[in-house]
Formats: structure tokens, C-alpha cells, sequence
């Protein structure tokens, strides 16, 4: 169990690094975010593969989906943490 977490943890974390990378620009936080922006693109990307009818995923199109929800999920923190004003 433990082990499924780390490299859970680990996987997230590259997704979210590659992330950052196709998604130039400033991001509020640090590593911690981009761990926390891969993990929660590969739910992301994991969740749209299935609804698409798709079961299991294979290696190669899980770390696809994973990528593309952590790059989709960048944006959207970007577009949000774009519009404040610091007063």
C-alpha cells in the first residue's frame, strides 16, 4: 500500500514537472503544487479515458491522459491565479 502511494506521489510529479514545462509562465507555488497538479490531472485524465468507454489503462495512454488533464488543469489555475490583485 505504501509503496502503490509513493509511486503514486512520483508519477505526479513528473506528469506535473512536464506540465509546467509545456505550460510556460508563472504558477503560483512550487513542487508541492506540481505534485499536486500531476496527481490531480492524472485523476483528471484517468476519469475522461473512462467515461470515454475505455477500461484499463495501458502505461503509454495513462501517462497521455495524466498529461493532458495536469496541462488542462494548469490553464485553469493559471486563468484563476491570473486575475488577483494585490492590494
Amino acid at each position: 500500500m505504501l509503496w502503490t502511494i509513493l509511486v503514486f506521489i512520483v508519477f505526479g510529479f513528473i506528469v506535473g514537472l512536464l506540465a509546467r514545462w509545456l505550460v510556460p509562465g508563472a504558477v503560483p507555488g512550487g513542487l508541492i503544487t506540481d505534485v499536486i497538479v500531476g496527481i490531480a490531472g492524472s485523476l483528471i485524465g484517468g476519469w475522461i479515458y473512462r467515461h470515454f468507454g475505455h477500461g484499463g489503462l495501458t502505461p503509454l495512454w495513462g501517462f497521455i491522459y495524466a498529461l493532458i488533464g495536469a496541462v488542462v488543469l494548469l490553464l485553469i489555475l493559471r486563468a484563476f491565479a491570473g486575475r488577483r490583485t494585490v492590494v
